[in-house]
C-alpha cells in the first residue's frame, strides 16, 4: 500500500506548534534530519478518520483559536467534509463517510 508523508515547517515557533499538534493527536514528533528548508503556504492536509466522532473532534481541536474553516457538511461525493487553519497557519481538512447520526 502506499503512503504519503508529510513535513511541517514553522518558523519560531516549532516547538509550540509540535506540542500543539502533538496534544490533539497523542504522538510524538521526528526531529529534522539537518536540512535546509524552503519554507511556504502552500500545504492543506486531508485526514479521513475512522470516526465521525474522532472527525468531530480533531477539527474542534485543530480550529481552537481561529474563525477560518467550515464546519463538516455533507458532501456530493458521499463524504461529510470539514476544514480549517489551525493557529500555526496549517491548512486542515476533513473527510467523513461515517453519517451523521
Amino acid at each position: 500500500m502506499s503512503r504519503v508523508s508529510t513535513y511541517l515547517n514553522f518558523m519560531g515557533n516549532t516547538r509550540e506548534a509540535f506540542e500543539f499538534h502533538r496534544s490533539v493527536f497523542g504522538t510524538e514528533f521526528l526531529e529534522s534530519m539537518g536540512h535546509q528548508l524552503q519554507i511556504g503556504t502552500n500545504v492543506s492536509i486531508n485526514l479521513e478518520p475512522d470516526t465521525r466522532a474522532e472527525t468531530e473532534r480533531l477539527l474542534a481541536a485543530l480550529s481552537e483559536g481561529s474563525d477560518e474553516g467550515a464546519p463538516l457538511a455533507d458532501m456530493p461525493w458521499g463524504a461529510s467534509w470539514g476544514s480549517c487553519l489551525d493557529r500555526f497557519g496549517i491548512r486542515w481538512m476533513f473527510n467523513c463517510y461515517e453519517p451523521a447520526p
